[in-house]
């Protein structure tokens, strides 16, 4: 997938804090990034930022790989911890120490609050300015210090964004951010750069919610010498109502919508068009996707998650796929879930009605459910509606019928025949005897045609639940 001819090679990377299931806008920006990197012939790289301990844990590290290999987006090479670094990050805090790009501050938290508070008083802003910016080294106290990169004040700074377009901030509206706390220990800002630099990213992908650390985090690329790369900040998923997506619009984690029972290639289609765009294409398969994918096909306003959207692309993605695919997700589905699994007899079932079944379906439980007839065992308990159409009128209607099907051919239109012969010696419609029919050989009174079930199931089944339906 990588092509070792790219000059310089593309090198894409998603970053997910450990502290929870997969997020569904977090889900996006890894597609993104997949995308960009194999749409270039670059790597994909996963780094789990796990250097906040109290949250972090090795559930959600796993909860996290586990949603990206059901999404079909593969890594290169193996996943980094970012809190196995901290020693090199805290190394380039001292380099930055050491060049005069760096300091250390004493102050006090409360010194800190109460500086805020007396600047909120004045209505001035709070961004806190250190009195330890510019100090001697000699007046330094022996007490505890946090290391704050020393950031230009001065003019501004334009990042140049690959979606926002230029972006630029005043200088003295950014602060002194802390790169090393009173412990020691590395900070999220500091220990990103240094990650992202030594991993050879070239392109940061991710949510405008971090528009204004481009600028923070650009200084410690400059006062490092090193390369900064390009920043593509993608809007945030907004839900239905155009207010940021929230537990409240429904499923968030992308388990959920496993568990929901959607395909991953459907997910993978309706995420890349949650804020990406080909033209008016809809409907792609991820070929198409890494095909086309490029940073100037991302728009720059949120992308509102759509349920109806996402269950149509579901439903063409079903109809689209081969039969054998859809009985291997169905069986894993059925893992996944905790369902009972099913035997071969079963999946050869499966895989032999699947042409019927997977015409009107969106979802791996509606497939399930519509192959009723064929995953269960006789003798079928209809439900209620099916049970409806069993009354006694019905029941003996179709002891009439069953001699002329023990002597019918057995193909659709010998028995679409025989059916309407029988409906017109009777003088009934066709739908007076299809209706109880699908409903003593299914149990319900919804399925593929009466036809295709006869059909699927064979003759001696079919006399054998008409026989069945007729106690």
């Amino acid at each position: 997938m990588t092509n070792a001819h790219s000059d310089p090679q593309i090198v894409t990377r998603f970053a997910p804090s450990p502290t929870g299931y997969l997020h569904i806008g977090g889900a996006r920006t890894a597609l993104f990034n997949w995308l960009f990197a194999r749409a270039n012939g670059g790597k994909f790289l996963l780094r789990i930022e796990d250097t906040d301990k109290e949250r972090s844990t090795p559930e959600a590290t796993e909860a996290i790989f586990k949603g990206l290999k059901w999404l079909g987006l593969d890594w290169d090479g193996e996943a980094l911890s970012q809190a196995s670094r901290m020693d090199r990050h805290a190394d380039v805090a001292q380099q930055m120490l050491a060049y005069g790009h760096a300091y250390k501050c004493f102050s006090t938290k409360e010194e800190i609050e109460a500086a805020r508070d007396i600047a909120r008083a004045a209505g001035h802003a709070t961004l806190f300015q250190s009195p330890w910016r510019d100090s001697d080294p000699a007046s330094h106290p022996d007490a505890p210090f946090v290391v704050r990169l020393k950031a230009p004040k001065d003019g501004e700074i334009t990042i140049r964004d690959k979606v926002q377009g230029k972006v630029t901030f005043r200088k003295d509206t950014l602060d002194d951010l802390v790169l090393l706390r009173a412990d020691g220990s590395p900070t999220y800002m500091l220990a990103v750069v240094v990650d992202d630099h030594d991993m050879g990213v070239t392109h940061i992908i991710r949510g405008d919610d971090h528009l204004s650390n481009a600028a923070r985090q650009t200084f410690i690329y400059l006062a490092m010498g090193w390369k900064v790369p390009v920043f593509a900040h993608i809007p945030l998923i907004h839900g239905e109502d155009g207010k940021k997506l929230s537990k409240r619009h429904g499923a968030l984690g992308v388990e959920e919508y496993r568990d929901m029972g959607y395909l991953p290639e459907a997910m993978r289609n309706y995420l890349a068009r949650l804020g990406w765009s080909h033209g008016n294409d809809e409907y792609f398969t991820t070929a198409q996707a890494i095909e086309w994918f490029t940073l100037a096909g991302i728009g720059k306003s949120p992308a509102r998650f759509d349920f109806k959207k996402l269950d149509n692309l579901s439903g063409q993605h079903i109809r689209n796929a081969a039969d054998a695919h859809l009985v291997a997700e169905i069986v894993e589905f059925l893992t996944e879930t905790g369902q009972s699994a099913l035997d071969d007899a079963q999946i050869a079932a499966l895989q032999h009605a699947m042409p019927v079944l997977k015409d009107r379906a969106k979802l791996l439980p509606e497939l399930v459910d519509k192959a009723h007839f064929i995953l269960s065992k006789r003798p079928f308990k209809a439900d209620a509606g099916a049970s409806q159409q069993l009354d006694s009128v019905s029941r003996g209607m179709l002891n009439r019928l069953t001699p002329r099907l023990r002597n019918a051919k057995w193909d659709h239109d010998s028995l679409e025949a025989a059916l309407r012969d029988f409906a017109d010696a009777q003088s009934l419609k066709l739908g007076k005897v299809a209706q109880p029919l699908r409903a003593a050989l299914t149990g319900r009174t919804v399925s593929p045609s009466v036809f295709d079930v006869m059909l699927l199931i064979g003759q001696d089944e079919t006399i054998a639940r008409l026989e069945d339906a007729a106690v």
